[in-house]
């Protein structure tokens, strides 16, 4: 066995906390990500539009 009973045990309880204090830490702020981040999805639709030109002028360029 790679790790002690007590590890795992350790690592479950870490996993479960630190789950809950982002979940707690998320509801709390909800509304003031909404008003800063509602055209979050516009800006990533932006590098992956960007990442996805670049790919495709590399592979039509190499050729």
């Amino acid at each position: 066995m790679i790790f002690s009973q007590g590890q795992l045990i350790f690592a479950l309880c870490f996993v479960i906390g630190f789950s809950v204090l982002i979940y707690l830490s998320y509801k709390k702020d909800r509304k003031l990500h909404q008003k800063n981040y509602k055209d979050l999805w516009n800006v990533a639709l932006g590098f992956v539009a960007f990442f996805t030109l670049l790919i495709l002028l590399k592979y039509l360029l190499s050729k």
